[in-house]
């Protein structure tokens, strides 16, 4: 099942795959929350990841600055 399916089903957390341009719903759920600020992100609403980490994002602000936080060299 992807994202472009129907019904996710569930009112609850929904457990995802993350791959690269797509996910795979794991356990069915209304909504993921966010890696980083813990908002809940419905389903519906859900553009942004990462599938190396298997992390959802909000925004593509939150996703951008996750993505630079992990490859800037120190």
């Amino acid at each position: 099942m992807n994202r472009f399916e129907g019904s996710f089903g569930g009112g609850g957390e929904a457990k995802l795959n993350y791959q690269q341009n797509d996910f795979e719903v794991v356990r069915p759920g209304s909504y993921v929350v966010c890696a980083v600020t813990g908002n809940r992100i419905p389903l519906d609403d859900l553009r942004y990841w990462d599938a190396e980490l298997q992390e959802p994002y909000a925004t593509p602000e939150i996703a951008t600055q996750r993505y630079l936080d992990r490859h800037s060299s120190t």
